[in-house]
């Protein structure tokens, strides 16, 4: 069994880069203005996620050498930038509805399965203890609305 994973790049931690747990952040030159910028990287992800102002050092023309928190500090930032966009790209890839028929609440979902070869979506009923109760594959095109939803529970969930 191969391990696919990216093997770990070893730390650093100089005045300008640091590169520790599979983020590197490197202070580079502010192409807006006569400052400094940080640009926060993650391991794996070709685009930096995250560029920001960067303070001068007492001298005013170079850098503000790094420090552990600072480098922490943007890692974080990164990370809840990451975990916005995979949010927003998940909202945007999935359409809920709540319908209630014969006193139980449905949870109807219709999630877009973005596949590279068969491009598809999943039609989906959870049920109010959290069970998924039925579950089909449909085109991508299928027309989810409150209508259709509402058709499918009171059928009894056939397939579409």
């Amino acid at each position: 069994m191969s391990d696919e994973r990216t093997p770990a790049e070893p730390e650093v931690m100089e005045p300008t880069f640091w590169r520790k747990n599979g983020w590197a952040a490197r202070v580079i030159k502010n192409e807006e203005d006569d400052g400094w910028a940080v640009e926060i990287r993650k391991q794996g992800i070709a685009e930096p996620v995250l560029i920001s102002p960067w303070v001068m050092g007492r001298d005013k023309k170079n850098p503000k050498p790094f420090d552990g928190p600072a480098f922490a500090t943007f890692v974080k930032t990164a990370s809840e930038v990451l975990d916005r966009s995979a949010r927003q790209r998940d909202q945007a890839l999935t359409k809920k509805l709540s319908i209630a028929w014969e006193g139980r609440w449905y949870e109807v979902r219709l999630e877009i399965v973005a596949d590279e070869y068969e491009p598809h979506a999943l039609l989906s009923a959870i049920d109010d203890a959290g069970a998924t109760v039925a579950k089909h594959r449909v085109s991508m095109n299928f027309k989810f609305s409150r209508d259709v939803a509402n058709a499918w529970v009171r059928e009894g969930f056939p397939e579409p």
